[in-house]
């Protein structure tokens, strides 16, 4: 049998983590998006790609958390949850890369080059708050991926 932990498949703090990533990156998303001139760089763009597929991937465990929720269905089979943590694991990966990836951008270009103070019709500091955004979807999805592993651990 599993053990029960906070933040697993199919509990209130679960849902909470999957509603947190989603939110978090669809913020990210939208203020990445709405901002001028961000298709210019890579970086944002990969940000845009991985927080897309984190939202998709923390949507749909979202909507099979409350569906065992409304059911009183149990998720923590063997085989569940290893998807649930390759899944997690992945997502979480491409999310930090693309986390660092335009942090980075931004510290190149708001601090070493003095880009955005040049350049005041770039809106830098719309990308800040995005990639702060992804930063914290990427900690969600790490405490979920985390607690995941702990889970498939202790079959």
């Amino acid at each position: 049998m599993m053990k029960r932990m906070v933040g697993g498949p199919g509990t209130r703090s679960g849902l909470f983590l999957r509603l947190g990533q989603c939110a978090f990156g669809c913020a990210s998303i939208g203020l990445m998006v709405t901002a001028v001139e961000f298709s210019n760089f890579t970086a944002f763009c990969y940000l845009i790609a991985s927080m897309g597929l984190q939202v998709l991937w923390s949507f749909g465990l979202a909507c099979l958390d409350i569906y065992a929720l409304r059911r009183k269905r149990d998720l923590q089979n063997p085989i569940l949850v290893s998807l649930f943590v390759v899944g997690d694991w992945v997502t979480a990966t491409l999310s930090l890369a693309a986390a660092c990836s335009s942090a980075g951008i931004i510290v190149l270009y708001a601090k070493d080059l003095d880009f955005c103070k040049k350049h005041k019709s770039i809106p830098c500091h719309r990308y800040q708050v995005s990639v702060a955004m992804a930063f914290i979807t990427w900690f969600f999805t790490a405490m979920s991926s985390h607690v995941m592993f702990w889970i498939l651990a202790s079959v």
